[in-house]
């Protein structure tokens, strides 16, 4: 072993990811010195290999879609895809998979940067091993903060890693349009692979465990994209297990529960996530390699007072722009303690990481777009809310119809009987994304149903359906 170097820093943060850097410039704008220790890339997950690749390629994909709804471009639309450009413009987004312009970030807010593999070997101290083998020992004079995220989680099918699967890291980095791609799963990444690779011009088969899409949103989001996934020429099955994956000679072969075998050239598991925490030394402080890591609502972990966990690692919300809120409050934690201020930790406080409980928005960047907020109707009936369900069929609203012709979409708030304030929305069709910050306020803000008829939408736009859905309540 190379002799070690020792650094004391006010903050170490492990994981140079989004989440990493948002704690790194919250500590840093506070005033405290901040060290970040990262293995790969500065940017992380979402930079390379996540949210911005996937994003570049569904959006030509999307306005493909949305061109061919429109009157006077639906014949000037009607090729396929330039699979090249496509690729090139995400290779741009990823900047190649270089991370100068990242670490550059870093080194503008005053931050350390330290490259390699770091390990906690104690309270408030990790040692980060170097490309180079060397050894460095940082210490922290207040909060240790794990952003190292997660991972691609495979399922224990024998021989699975001979098959050399693709996760959601090859599905965005592809350099090639496979011919033929079985998509496992019925999630996020499975839907929008599907949605990307199908445009791009493979044939795929999708083949989902349980009875439909997107489970964990209303069920009408899950059954509109697997009708347009569907009619877009993909293979869509339900209620469909896999017991037996093998490549021979390049090709894939699944075999289903009922039997079926299926061909492709790749595969994609798409079948959840695994907190990157096995080899980060958890075990120094008794903790256990490879768990989520438990928190309460300014991201401090159970029994540890210097220890933090944000992001993916703690299993609230696994999204980059819920880990960068959870990274702003853990940084105002952590700076607040460091410097003995009073912490507010009450719902909504300054320190509280409320809205992972009550205000979660993400958006399903399919065709067409999902996008909610809150709770469903069914979790917020689980939770012994008193609520009501308000739908709207996005073909009524006028805005709706100008974006496109035979615009096709649904929208519903779950409304608190008691205190008239919204527990969630969902919206499905073309363009949505863009609307759902607007129920984010809403929802986040508990904004009574008496004051939202004030928030007057612009017409003819498609948020006119907040009208539609205020009236649709009011005759309920």
């Amino acid at each position: 072993m190379t002799e070690s170097e020792t650094n004391a820093y006010d903050v170490v943060v492990l994981g140079a990811g989004p989440v990493g850097e948002n704690v790194a410039d919250r500590t840093r704008a506070a005033g405290l010195t901040t060290a970040v220790v990262e293995s790969e890339l500065v940017g992380g997950e979402c930079s390379y290999w996540a949210c911005m690749p996937s994003k570049a390629l569904l959006r030509p994909v999307i306005a493909r879609a949305d061109a061919r709804r429109v009157p006077g471009l639906r014949r000037s639309v009607q090729g396929p895809l330039d699979a090249s450009a496509v690729l090139a413009h995400r290779d741009y987004y990823t900047s190649n998979w270089k991370d100068d312009g990242q670490v550059g970030w870093l080194d503008s807010i005053g931050a350390d940067l330290y490259r390699g593999h770091g390990r906690l070997t104690g309270p408030r101290s990790v040692t980060v091993t170097g490309p180079d083998g060397g050894e460095r020992v940082l210490t922290a004079r207040h909060a240790v903060a794990v952003c190292t995220g997660s991972r691609a989680a495979l399922p224990g099918l024998p021989g699975l890693d001979a098959v050399k699967p693709w996760t959601s890291r090859e599905a965005t980095s592809s350099r090639t349009v496979p011919g033929r791609l079985i998509v496992i799963g019925g999630g996020v990444v499975a839907t929008e692979m599907a949605t990307v690779w199908q445009a791009l011009g493979s044939k795929v088969t999708l083949l989902v465990r349980g009875k439909g899409l997107l489970p964990r949103m209303e069920p009408f989001a899950g059954e509109l994209i697997a009708e347009a996934l569907t009619e877009a020429g993909a293979d869509v099955r339900t209620g469909t297990s896999v017991e037996s994956v093998t490549r021979d000679n390049g090709t894939v072969v699944a075999v289903t529960g009922t039997g079926d075998r299926i061909e492709a050239d790749e595969i994609l598991f798409a079948t959840g996530r695994a907190p990157r925490t096995d080899d980060i030394g958890l075990e120094s402080i008794g903790l256990d390699p490879g768990s989520w890591l438990s928190v309460d609502d300014s991201l401090r972990v159970s029994g540890h007072d210097w220890l933090y966990a944000v992001g993916d690692v703690n299993h609230r919300a696994l999204l980059t722009h819920q880990g960068k809120y959870q990274a702003r409050i853990a940084g105002a934690a952590i700076a607040a303690r460091a410097t003995g201020e009073s912490l507010v930790v009450d719902p909504w406080g300054a320190h509280a990481a409320t809205a992972d409980h009550a205000a979660v928005p993400q958006v399903v960047f399919t065709d067409p777009e999902a996008a909610a907020v809150g709770l469903s109707l069914a979790e917020a009936e689980q939770a012994g809310h008193r609520v009501k369900a308000v739908d709207v069929d996005l073909s009524t609203v006028a805005g709706a119809g100008l974006y496109a012709d035979g615009y096709q979409g649904r929208a519903r708030m779950v409304v608190d009987l008691e205190e008239e304030t919204l527990r969630g929305v969902t919206l499905v069709g073309p363009g949505v994304g863009e609307l759902i910050h607007s129920a984010t306020i809403a929802v986040a803000g508990r904004v009574p149903i008496s004051r939202l008829w004030h928030a007057v939408p612009s017409y003819p736009t498609i948020s006119e359906v907040w009208l539609r859905l205020l009236e649709a309540y009011r005759d309920s």
